[in-house]
């Protein structure tokens, strides 16, 4: 009986299958450090934001206390405290109230207390826990804070966060312009300004003042901070996690991340925007006339998935504002909305770039394939038939390729024989028999690489796929099958204990597709048409790849339990159609027999001229045989 071996092409396509698919697995696990002092700055975070805190309310208590009182006494001595800046504590807006803007897209509520924005709420998406009916709310309870410290001529620092603006309503048109005021005189003030347009995700947003010459020293920029602790929306927090993180643009169009660390800082030149990127929803600063310089801080509030479950990051951006003729005057917009390709592209500043596609032509697949081809489908049919048409299509557009790496396995099917006879020949002499094997290559027009380099062009579509559908906005909260979210695990049994480096659940389209895996690699590496002769150093290689066809499944397996049930379709989907690819083409379009005879055919030919690498290659092989000749000789 013949014994089942393999060749070196298609152990080489494995093993580099093999290592991406580990490289991807490392790239997209979060980094893990020592608990105990992660917990501690963690705690260490908590402890500064409970001071400052306490610290804004002391600061209210008195503003209130006066604007109550009118107590001239009390105004004198708060006068001390907060400089000019006292005026605005005998304002009516001296209270803890609200203004609220909202349109089509968005609901906006901006307090007294710091001007800025403590309520944002995307009307058209809800949290993962459909049922509850809870819209997603990028902020609130006092996880965002936005603060202009200021300096004055005497040299105290105020912060505007604890200070009263005064709020201002108009409407022109259908835009709703919110003017928020901080006033150290009736015509001296520091002020923040809202634009909601209608249907806009994007909120122009203007800080500027007037008349603070002499209230503030000028000689230096302010200091413009925001933060934001990112609240979970999503059904798994630690996929979730992986894909929250700062993203910039800087350095004239440069776009760039500050990293999943636990701790990441970066600083900047010449920003443009700033982007608190959430998995499916984002928070981004624009600014028309770039920031000279910004500090970004991201810290990782997930510890541990089990304990950490209702916030990801802790985002602080640090922005100096320098002042212009001694007054401020920046002009900026938010965007708060989906992290969606199609929605970002369309403000045209570069905020898609925003969505990790991969870079290169990974890059490329996504933006000018898979993106267009998935957006035309899904706007006809569901989304998991989609993602199953989507799926036939590349795997139909890649069969000319699959169907070359066949025929080219099975011409080394039929020159087994001869080279295995090759072999023996000149098995006390490993360079002779190499030499003489290229020839036979070059004489029967078989290229050795064929079989690897079809499986190396397929690699880029694998990768591609696997930044794609974690970004595809389109499949949140789209059901199919038992899936009720194609975003994130289609669970469909929660254990009572957590199994590490699998989770708390079993997902089905994962299993199904690591058995799809199984088979594809049990047919491929069994495969007669993949034999090749035993070669030196092949027996171990051999065992390593028996060993792969069991350990692949359960990687992918783990690997795939709590990622997005789009992706794990869309493997099962793919391998399933590979094996029917390599069925159909072996029973109905490779005949052993057709291929024998025009090997030998070829032979009788003039052989074809070497390739540059076939030629460099026995170039290289005739040198070292001259060497070795020669230190036999010596």
């Amino acid at each position: 009986m013949e014994q089942k071996k393999f060749d070196l092409n298609s152990i080489i396509g494995f093993v580099l299958i093999f290592g991406i698919l580990v490289f991807i697995m490392y790239q997209n696990q979060p980094d893990e450090k020592v608990i105990a002092a992660e917990k501690a700055q963690k705690e260490l975070v908590i402890q500064e934001a409970k001071a400052k805190e306490l610290e804004a309310k002391t600061v209210a208590k008195a503003t209130i206390a006066v604007a109550a009182t009118g107590d001239s006494t009390q105004l004198a001595q708060l006068q001390k405290t907060l400089g000019n800046f006292a005026y605005s504590a005998t304002l009516p807006s001296a209270k803890a109230g609200f203004t609220t803007i909202e349109n089509e897209l968005v609901t906006l509520k901006i307090a007294n207390k710091g001007g800025y924005i403590v309520e944002a709420t995307l009307k058209k998406f809800k949290k993962f826990e459909k049922k509850s009916g809870q819209l997603v709310q990028l902020i609130k309870d006092n996880n965002a804070n936005l603060n202009v410290q200021l300096l004055t001529s005497d040299n105290r620092t105020l912060n505007s966060k604890d200070l009263y603006f005064e709020p201002t309503l108009t409407k022109i048109g259908a835009d709703q312009i919110l003017s928020m005021k901080l006033k150290a005189g009736a015509n001296e003030f520091l002020e923040y300004k809202y634009v909601l347009k209608p249907n806009e995700y994007m909120i122009g947003f203007d800080i500027r003042s007037q008349g603070l010459n002499k209230v503030l020293n000028t000689a230096k920029p302010v200091d413009l901070e925001w933060d934001l602790k990112t609240y979970r929306n999503e059904k798994s927090v630690s996929y979730e996690n992986r894909y929250t993180e700062i993203y910039f643009e800087h350095e004239d169009g440069k776009i760039d991340y500050a990293g999943l660390g636990q701790t990441e800082e970066s600083d900047l030149d010449k920003a443009t925007f700033i982007a608190y990127k959430q998995h499916f929803f984002s928070t981004i600063l624009l600014t028309k006339t770039p920031f000279e310089t910004a500090k970004l801080k991201s810290t990782n509030l997930v510890l541990d998935d089990k304990v950490d479950t209702t916030f990801t990051k802790q985002f602080n951006a640090n922005i100096p504002l320098a002042f212009t003729n001694g007054e401020l005057d920046h002009k900026m917009s938010w965007y708060f909305g989906p992290t969606d390709y199609k929605t970002l592209h369309s403000y045209d500043q570069n905020l898609e770039k925003i969505i990790s596609l991969g870079w290169g032509i990974f890059g490329w697949i996504n933006k000018f394939i898979f993106i267009p081809l998935f957006a035309f489908l899904s706007s006809y049919i569901s989304y998991g038939i989609a993602i199953i048409i989507f799926t036939i299509l590349i795997k139909i557009a890649m069969s000319p390729i699959t169907f070359k790496s066949f025929l080219s396995q099975a011409k080394m099917k039929v020159l087994r024989p001869e080279i295995t006879e090759l072999g023996e020949k000149f098995k006390k002499d490993p360079m002779k028999k190499q030499q003489e094997t290229m020839k036979l290559y070059n004489k029967a027009g078989v290229n050795p690489m064929a079989g690897c380099i079809p499986a190396l062009i397929q690699l880029p579509f694998m990768y591609a796929s696997f930044q794609f559908f974690p970004s595809a906005f389109e499949l949140r909260q789209k059901s199919f099958l038992w899936a009720d979210d194609l975003s994130s695990f289609d669970e469909v049994i929660r254990l009572p204990f957590y199994i590490p480096f699998y989770g708390n659940h079993i997902s089905l389209f994962p299993i199904l597709a690591s058995i799809a895996i199984f088979f594809y690699m049990k047919m491929t590496s069994g495969d007669q048409q993949m034999a090749a002769p035993q070669q030196e150093g092949m027996p171990d290689m051999a065992k390593m790849m028996k060993i792969m066809i069991y350990v692949s499944p359960i990687m992918m397996l783990f690997f795939f339990n709590s990622y997005g049930a789009g992706l794990s379709l869309y493997n099962f989907i793919s391998n399933l159609i590979t094996i029917g690819i390599m069925i159909v083409i072996k029973r109905y379009f490779i005949d052993s027999d057709k291929i024998h005879t025009q090997i030998q055919e070829n032979k009788l030919k003039e052989p074809k001229k070497q390739g540059k690498f076939q030629k460099k290659l026995q170039e290289v092989m005739e040198q070292a045989e001259a060497q070795k000749a020669q230190q036999k000789k010596k």
